[in-house]
């Protein structure tokens, strides 16, 4: 999010107030500066607010706000050890599954989500990920092949 345009529509909006009164221009075009500063920092004071209000509301990690010039993002960064396909929002590479469950286990699948504050979906992504064992790997030296693999 570019900080800027925010900043002019603030200086166009105060100009407007001043009129065109000579004393109050030139007043305005001293503080000009100053006043940029000062609303770029509280503009990112809000982002920063905003950012942890996000972090309060959203399970499995927090929000951050990255500055790159007059540049201000979001970035959600998962918590150490969450599964990568419960972290990504993405519905790239997504598949659907229907699933029949006992209405009891349907019941504390609901209640735990509730908990942790995430859907059900997100809540049972999770566990499947958190449960599953990590893909094989082999690397192969020579002659030989090293590796795990499972029967």
């Amino acid at each position: 999010m570019e900080l800027t345009p925010h900043v002019e529509a603030l200086r166009e909006d105060v100009a407007a107030l001043i009129g065109a009164d000579p004393g109050a221009v030139r007043a305005l075009e001293r503080l000009d500066r100053a006043l940029e500063a000062s609303i770029q920092l509280r503009l990112l004071d809000a982002l920063a607010q905003a950012a942890q209000e996000l972090t309060d509301s959203v399970p499995g990690g927090h929000v951050e706000v990255r500055v790159a010039g007059r540049d201000a993002a979001f970035v959600f960064t998962p918590e150490p050890g969450m599964p990568a396909a419960a972290a990504e929002d993405d519905e790239a590479g997504m598949a659907r599954l229907t699933v029949r469950l006992p209405e009891s286990l349907k019941s504390r699948v609901e209640e735990a989500a509730v908990r942790e504050g995430s859907s059900v979906n997100a809540w049972i992504v999770r566990a499947i990920s958190e449960r599953s064992p990590t893909p094989p790997t082999s690397v192969r030296t020579d002659r030989r092949i090293t590796g795990f693999a499972q029967g």
